[in-house]
Protein backbone atom coordinates (compact mmCIF):
# COMPACT_ATOMS: atom_id res chain seq x y z
CA UNK A 1 0.00 0.00 0.00
CA UNK A 2 2.94 2.49 0.71
CA UNK A 3 4.37 1.68 -2.34
CA UNK A 4 0.95 2.21 -4.46
CA UNK A 5 0.61 5.75 -2.64
CA UNK A 6 4.11 6.69 -3.40
CA UNK A 7 3.13 5.97 -7.12
CA UNK A 8 0.00 7.43 -6.80
CA UNK A 9 1.81 10.83 -5.59
CA UNK A 10 4.50 10.69 -8.37
CA UNK A 11 1.70 10.55 -10.95
CA UNK A 12 -0.43 13.32 -9.28
CA UNK A 13 -2.95 11.92 -8.07
CA UNK A 14 -2.00 12.72 -4.28
CA UNK A 15 -3.31 16.43 -3.15
CA UNK A 16 -4.25 17.62 -7.11
CA UNK A 17 -7.28 15.03 -6.73
CA UNK A 18 -7.97 15.97 -3.47
CA UNK A 19 -7.99 20.09 -4.51
CA UNK A 20 -10.33 18.73 -7.46
CA UNK A 21 -12.91 17.76 -4.51
CA UNK A 22 -12.62 20.53 -3.06
CA UNK A 23 -13.46 23.31 -5.85
CA UNK A 24 -16.03 20.78 -6.67
CA UNK A 25 -17.37 21.75 -3.06
CA UNK A 26 -16.88 25.42 -2.90
CA UNK A 27 -18.42 25.77 -6.63
CA UNK A 28 -21.59 23.72 -4.95
CA UNK A 29 -21.67 26.17 -1.37
CA UNK A 30 -19.80 29.19 -2.91
CA UNK A 31 -20.33 29.44 -6.15
CA UNK A 32 -20.76 33.40 -6.36
CA UNK A 33 -16.94 34.01 -6.76
CA UNK A 34 -16.81 31.59 -9.96
CA UNK A 35 -19.78 34.05 -11.21
CA UNK A 36 -18.63 37.24 -10.74
CA UNK A 37 -17.96 39.41 -13.86
CA UNK A 38 -16.46 42.94 -12.73
CA UNK A 39 -13.76 43.94 -12.42
CA UNK A 40 -12.36 40.96 -13.75
CA UNK A 41 -13.79 37.32 -13.62
CA UNK A 42 -11.93 33.83 -12.62
CA UNK A 43 -13.20 32.63 -15.96
CA UNK A 44 -10.87 35.58 -17.85
CA UNK A 45 -7.96 34.81 -15.80
CA UNK A 46 -8.52 31.35 -17.08
CA UNK A 47 -8.67 31.76 -20.19
CA UNK A 48 -5.08 33.36 -20.03
CA UNK A 49 -3.78 30.64 -18.20
CA UNK A 50 -4.78 28.31 -21.03
CA UNK A 51 -2.28 30.09 -23.51
CA UNK A 52 0.44 29.92 -21.33
CA UNK A 53 0.10 26.21 -20.16
CA UNK A 54 0.23 25.44 -23.89
CA UNK A 55 3.32 28.07 -24.21
CA UNK A 56 5.19 26.56 -21.75
CA UNK A 57 4.46 23.02 -23.05
CA UNK A 58 5.64 24.28 -26.49
CA UNK A 59 8.65 25.55 -24.90
CA UNK A 60 9.79 21.72 -23.30
CA UNK A 61 9.28 20.05 -26.94
CA UNK A 62 12.63 19.28 -28.62
CA UNK A 63 11.95 19.45 -32.20
CA UNK A 64 15.37 17.34 -32.34
CA UNK A 65 13.76 14.70 -30.14
CA UNK A 66 10.66 14.40 -31.70
CA UNK A 67 12.57 13.97 -35.08
CA UNK A 68 14.33 10.99 -33.11
CA UNK A 69 10.99 9.60 -32.25
CA UNK A 70 9.59 8.79 -36.02
CA UNK A 71 11.56 5.40 -36.30
CA UNK A 72 9.21 3.32 -34.63
CA UNK A 73 6.43 4.50 -36.60
CA UNK A 74 4.14 1.12 -36.41
CA UNK A 75 4.23 1.80 -32.62
CA UNK A 76 3.22 4.93 -33.05
CA UNK A 77 0.33 4.49 -35.44
CA UNK A 78 -1.32 1.83 -32.77
CA UNK A 79 -1.32 4.45 -30.11
CA UNK A 80 -2.62 7.54 -32.04
CA UNK A 81 -4.98 5.42 -33.96
CA UNK A 82 -6.11 3.93 -30.34
CA UNK A 83 -6.19 7.50 -29.00
CA UNK A 84 -8.13 9.56 -31.38
CA UNK A 85 -10.30 6.45 -33.62
CA UNK A 86 -11.16 3.22 -31.21
CA UNK A 87 -11.58 5.57 -28.35
CA UNK A 88 -14.42 7.53 -29.64
CA UNK A 89 -15.97 4.66 -31.92
CA UNK A 90 -16.40 2.74 -28.83
CA UNK A 91 -18.32 5.46 -26.91
CA UNK A 92 -20.04 6.37 -30.02
CA UNK A 93 -21.30 2.62 -30.64
CA UNK A 94 -22.95 3.29 -27.10
CA UNK A 95 -24.81 6.63 -27.90
CA UNK A 96 -28.61 4.88 -29.10
CA UNK A 97 -28.66 3.94 -25.26
CA UNK A 98 -28.19 7.53 -24.11
CA UNK A 99 -30.18 9.36 -26.55
CA UNK A 100 -33.67 10.72 -25.45
CA UNK A 101 -33.64 9.27 -21.73
CA UNK A 102 -32.13 12.55 -20.11
CA UNK A 103 -28.33 11.20 -19.96
CA UNK A 104 -27.17 12.76 -23.31
CA UNK A 105 -24.99 15.60 -21.60
CA UNK A 106 -23.18 12.70 -20.00
CA UNK A 107 -22.58 11.01 -22.86
CA UNK A 108 -21.52 14.12 -24.51
CA UNK A 109 -18.82 14.34 -21.50
CA UNK A 110 -17.87 10.63 -21.98
CA UNK A 111 -17.41 11.12 -25.93
CA UNK A 112 -15.51 14.09 -25.27
CA UNK A 113 -13.06 12.00 -22.82
CA UNK A 114 -13.11 9.45 -25.90
CA UNK A 115 -11.98 11.97 -28.21
CA UNK A 116 -9.08 14.01 -26.03
CA UNK A 117 -5.10 13.52 -26.19
CA UNK A 118 -3.06 11.09 -23.72
CA UNK A 119 -2.06 12.69 -21.14
CA UNK A 120 1.73 13.58 -20.91
CA UNK A 121 3.33 12.87 -17.19
CA UNK A 122 1.15 9.52 -16.04
CA UNK A 123 1.78 7.72 -18.78
CA UNK A 124 5.52 7.97 -18.57
CA UNK A 125 5.42 7.98 -15.25
CA UNK A 126 3.46 4.32 -15.80
CA UNK A 127 5.95 3.22 -18.61
CA UNK A 128 8.94 3.92 -16.70
CA UNK A 129 7.37 1.56 -13.67
CA UNK A 130 6.49 -1.10 -16.16
CA UNK A 131 9.96 -1.19 -17.39
CA UNK A 132 8.94 0.03 -20.74
CA UNK A 133 9.94 1.87 -23.52
CA UNK A 134 10.40 5.23 -22.07
CA UNK A 135 11.56 7.43 -24.77
CA UNK A 136 8.73 6.23 -27.26
CA UNK A 137 6.30 7.24 -24.43
CA UNK A 138 7.44 10.47 -24.31
CA UNK A 139 7.59 11.01 -27.72
CA UNK A 140 3.85 9.75 -28.60
CA UNK A 141 2.17 11.50 -25.15
CA UNK A 142 3.91 14.37 -26.80
CA UNK A 143 2.77 13.84 -30.79
CA UNK A 144 -0.74 12.84 -29.11
CA UNK A 145 -0.67 16.33 -27.45
CA UNK A 146 -0.23 18.37 -31.03
CA UNK A 147 -2.44 15.48 -32.47
CA UNK A 148 -5.60 16.55 -30.13
CA UNK A 149 -5.57 20.08 -30.84
CA UNK A 150 -6.95 19.42 -34.17
CA UNK A 151 -8.66 15.79 -34.09
CA UNK A 152 -10.48 16.40 -30.36
CA UNK A 153 -12.42 19.62 -31.91
CA UNK A 154 -13.19 17.99 -35.05
CA UNK A 155 -14.75 15.02 -33.17
CA UNK A 156 -16.93 17.11 -30.68
CA UNK A 157 -17.88 19.63 -32.63
CA UNK A 158 -19.92 16.49 -34.35
CA UNK A 159 -22.37 16.68 -31.25
CA UNK A 160 -21.61 19.94 -29.14
CA UNK A 161 -24.50 21.83 -31.51
CA UNK A 162 -26.89 19.47 -30.63
CA UNK A 163 -26.83 19.36 -27.19
CA UNK A 164 -26.09 23.29 -26.91
CA UNK A 165 -27.58 24.78 -29.33
CA UNK A 166 -24.93 26.82 -30.16
CA UNK A 167 -21.45 26.07 -32.55
CA UNK A 168 -19.58 28.48 -34.73
CA UNK A 169 -17.14 26.41 -36.37
CA UNK A 170 -15.46 29.22 -37.41
CA UNK A 171 -15.32 31.18 -34.09
CA UNK A 172 -13.78 27.81 -32.59
CA UNK A 173 -10.86 26.96 -35.29
CA UNK A 174 -9.70 30.79 -34.55
CA UNK A 175 -9.78 30.66 -30.72
CA UNK A 176 -8.35 27.32 -30.99
CA UNK A 177 -5.44 28.99 -33.08
CA UNK A 178 -5.26 31.71 -30.81
CA UNK A 179 -5.47 30.05 -27.53
CA UNK A 180 -3.85 26.97 -27.88
CA UNK A 181 -2.05 26.10 -31.35
CA UNK A 182 -0.47 29.42 -31.49
CA UNK A 183 1.35 29.57 -27.93
CA UNK A 184 2.25 25.83 -28.58
CA UNK A 185 4.19 26.63 -31.86
CA UNK A 186 5.81 29.55 -30.10
CA UNK A 187 7.03 28.23 -27.34
CA UNK A 188 8.59 25.07 -29.51
CA UNK A 189 10.70 28.41 -31.47
CA UNK A 190 11.68 29.30 -27.98
CA UNK A 191 12.85 25.63 -26.75
CA UNK A 192 16.20 26.65 -28.07
CA UNK A 193 16.34 29.12 -25.77
CA UNK A 194 14.29 28.53 -22.76
CA UNK A 195 14.13 24.81 -22.87
CA UNK A 196 16.13 24.82 -20.33
CA UNK A 197 14.53 27.17 -18.16
CA UNK A 198 10.88 25.51 -18.74
CA UNK A 199 12.65 21.87 -17.92
CA UNK A 200 14.47 23.33 -14.95
CA UNK A 201 11.30 24.30 -13.04
CA UNK A 202 9.06 22.05 -14.62
CA UNK A 203 8.02 21.22 -11.51
CA UNK A 204 6.88 25.19 -10.67
CA UNK A 205 4.86 24.77 -13.64
CA UNK A 206 2.94 21.65 -12.72
CA UNK A 207 1.82 23.66 -9.97
CA UNK A 208 0.86 26.83 -12.42
CA UNK A 209 -0.70 24.08 -14.41
CA UNK A 210 -3.28 22.67 -11.91
CA UNK A 211 -3.95 26.16 -10.62
CA UNK A 212 -5.29 26.87 -13.66
CA UNK A 213 -7.45 23.63 -14.26
CA UNK A 214 -8.57 24.26 -10.32
CA UNK A 215 -10.11 27.76 -11.18
CA UNK A 216 -11.82 25.94 -14.79
CA UNK A 217 -13.18 23.24 -12.72
CA UNK A 218 -14.33 25.60 -10.04
CA UNK A 219 -15.64 28.35 -12.66
CA UNK A 220 -17.47 25.55 -14.76
CA UNK A 221 -19.20 23.53 -11.71
CA UNK A 222 -20.24 27.28 -10.57
CA UNK A 223 -22.42 27.70 -13.59
CA UNK A 224 -24.12 24.33 -13.82
CA UNK A 225 -24.93 24.20 -9.66
CA UNK A 226 -26.76 27.68 -10.82
CA UNK A 227 -28.36 25.93 -13.18
CA UNK A 228 -29.29 22.74 -11.29
CA UNK A 229 -28.18 20.53 -13.71
CA UNK A 230 -27.27 17.64 -11.48
CA UNK A 231 -30.33 17.61 -9.88
CA UNK A 232 -31.31 15.12 -12.25
CA UNK A 233 -28.88 12.35 -11.12
CA UNK A 234 -28.76 10.59 -8.49
CA UNK A 235 -26.26 8.86 -6.57
CA UNK A 236 -26.73 5.34 -8.34
CA UNK A 237 -26.14 6.55 -11.80
CA UNK A 238 -23.42 8.64 -11.10
CA UNK A 239 -21.49 4.88 -9.55
CA UNK A 240 -22.94 4.06 -12.40
CA UNK A 241 -21.24 6.59 -14.43
CA UNK A 242 -17.91 5.39 -12.62
CA UNK A 243 -18.28 1.83 -13.31
CA UNK A 244 -18.75 2.91 -16.90
CA UNK A 245 -15.33 4.73 -16.76
CA UNK A 246 -13.69 1.62 -15.25
CA UNK A 247 -15.06 -0.75 -17.63
CA UNK A 248 -13.89 1.61 -21.01
CA UNK A 249 -10.26 1.89 -19.11
CA UNK A 250 -9.87 -2.24 -19.53
CA UNK A 251 -11.55 -2.64 -22.74
CA UNK A 252 -9.14 -0.12 -24.48
CA UNK A 253 -6.06 -1.57 -22.31
CA UNK A 254 -7.07 -4.87 -23.27
CA UNK A 255 -7.69 -4.79 -27.07
CA UNK A 256 -4.22 -2.45 -27.24
CA UNK A 257 -2.42 -5.36 -25.50
CA UNK A 258 -4.08 -7.64 -27.49
CA UNK A 259 -3.53 -5.79 -30.80
CA UNK A 260 -0.08 -5.24 -29.80
CA UNK A 261 0.81 -8.98 -29.66
CA UNK A 262 -0.70 -10.23 -32.81
CA UNK A 263 1.39 -6.94 -34.16
CA UNK A 264 4.89 -8.43 -32.79
CA UNK A 265 5.76 -5.54 -30.37
CA UNK A 266 8.70 -6.30 -28.13
CA UNK A 267 7.62 -6.17 -24.63
CA UNK A 268 8.73 -2.70 -23.83
CA UNK A 269 7.17 -1.38 -26.80
CA UNK A 270 3.91 -3.31 -25.68
CA UNK A 271 3.89 -1.36 -22.50
CA UNK A 272 4.57 1.40 -24.15
CA UNK A 273 1.39 1.08 -26.22
CA UNK A 274 -0.83 -0.19 -23.07
CA UNK A 275 -0.45 3.12 -20.80
CA UNK A 276 -0.37 5.75 -23.70
CA UNK A 277 -3.24 4.22 -25.58
CA UNK A 278 -5.34 4.02 -22.37
CA UNK A 279 -4.68 6.81 -20.81
CA UNK A 280 -6.64 10.33 -21.45
CA UNK A 281 -5.69 13.96 -20.24
CA UNK A 282 -7.08 16.01 -17.52
CA UNK A 283 -4.99 19.09 -18.64
CA UNK A 284 -5.96 18.74 -21.74
CA UNK A 285 -9.51 18.18 -21.42
CA UNK A 286 -10.38 20.99 -18.69
CA UNK A 287 -8.54 23.65 -21.39
CA UNK A 288 -10.29 22.72 -24.21
CA UNK A 289 -13.74 22.84 -22.60
CA UNK A 290 -12.97 26.46 -22.24
CA UNK A 291 -13.03 26.85 -25.69
CA UNK A 292 -15.61 24.04 -26.96
CA UNK A 293 -18.00 24.70 -24.69
CA UNK A 294 -17.71 28.33 -24.45
CA UNK A 295 -20.36 30.32 -22.67
CA UNK A 296 -22.22 26.81 -21.57
CA UNK A 297 -23.70 26.35 -18.37
CA UNK A 298 -23.21 22.29 -18.92
CA UNK A 299 -19.18 22.48 -18.81
CA UNK A 300 -19.15 20.83 -15.15
CA UNK A 301 -21.41 18.07 -16.75
CA UNK A 302 -19.33 17.49 -19.57
CA UNK A 303 -16.14 17.14 -17.22
CA UNK A 304 -17.69 14.83 -14.69
CA UNK A 305 -16.60 11.74 -17.01
CA UNK A 306 -13.06 12.74 -17.39
CA UNK A 307 -12.26 13.60 -13.60
CA UNK A 308 -13.90 9.93 -12.99
CA UNK A 309 -11.62 8.70 -15.32
CA UNK A 310 -8.84 10.55 -14.27
CA UNK A 311 -8.71 9.36 -11.11
CA UNK A 312 -9.88 5.64 -11.38
CA UNK A 313 -7.38 5.55 -14.40
CA UNK A 314 -4.40 6.44 -11.95
CA UNK A 315 -5.47 3.45 -9.44
CA UNK A 316 -5.75 1.38 -12.28
CA UNK A 317 -2.88 1.91 -14.05
CA UNK A 318 -0.75 2.02 -11.17
CA UNK A 319 -1.53 -1.32 -9.68
CA UNK A 320 -0.48 -2.78 -13.85
CA UNK A 321 2.54 -1.10 -13.47
CA UNK A 322 3.50 -1.93 -10.35
CA UNK A 323 2.66 -6.06 -11.15
CA UNK A 324 3.98 -5.78 -14.51
CA UNK A 325 7.91 -4.50 -13.17
CA UNK A 326 7.16 -7.30 -10.23
CA UNK A 327 7.16 -9.70 -13.61
CA UNK A 328 10.39 -8.90 -14.79
CA UNK A 329 12.34 -8.46 -11.93
CA UNK A 330 11.46 -12.40 -11.36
Amino acid sequence: MKKLLEVLKKAGFDGFLLMIATMILMAYFLPQPGMVKEPVSLEEIANAGVSFIFLFYGMRLSVEKLKAGLSNWKMHIVVQLTTFLFFPLIVLAFRPLFVNNGFELLWLGVFFLAALPSTVSSSVVMVSIAKGNIPAAIFNASISSLIGVVVTPLWVGLFIASATGDFDVTQIVIKLILQVLLPVIIGICLNSRFGAFAEKYKKQLKYFDQAVILTIIYTSFCKSFSEHLFEGFTALELAGLAAGMMALFFAVFFCVGLLSRMLGFSDEDRITVLFCGSKKSLVHGTVMSKVLFQHSTITGIVLLPLMLYHALQLIAASIIAQSMARRKEV
